[in-house]
């Protein structure tokens, strides 16, 4: 059995943190945390290249919601679905155990820098015809996150 997303999240906790922490001491909190983005980039943007490879499946409200549906395993999210299309892929997540682990530890913000931001990096990897748009999440303090997936037409 593999190990959710949300078991590896909070064992990578275990080393990212005390590292961002370190580099932002050294660095100051702005530059590490563009730093530690920029790192990650790429490997989220790869995870969601190689999803949507694998599924190779062009109708985005099947694909998101199939690669949503990993990182809500193990009640990790709770969440109502918007609208589900061809085209789009809409829902809010009102129930976040990322968050609350975060939070937890004292730590929301580095939980928006190593678990939310990393959304649109991996919806990059979707392709460049696949568009997120969120306003805000549970992690920096609102009631729920808005997550709207759109297949943007030129």
């Amino acid at each position: 059995m593999s190990v959710s997303v949300i078991e590896q999240a909070k064992i990578q906790a275990q080393v990212l943190i005390p590292l961002v922490k370190a580099l932002q001491a050294e660095l100051g909190e702005a530059r590490a945390n563009a730093l530690v983005r920029g790192a990650l980039r790429d490997l989220f943007r790869g995870y969601g290249e190689a999803f949507w490879r694998e599924k190779s499946e062009t109708d985005v409200g099947k694909a998101v919601a199939s690669a949503f549906r990993q990182y809500a395993r193990d009640d990790a999210l709770s969440y109502d679905v918007i609208e589900q299309s061809q085209d789009a892929f809409a829902f809010d997540v009102t129930r976040c155990r990322y968050a609350e682990f975060y939070k937890e530890l004292g730590e929301p913000e580095l939980g928006f820098l190593l678990v939310c931001s990393a959304d649109f990096d991996t919806a990059e990897g979707f392709g460049g015809d696949i568009e997120l748009t969120r306003t805000r999440t549970i992690m920096q303090g609102a009631s729920y996150c808005d997550f709207r997936y759109r297949r943007v037409r030129e």
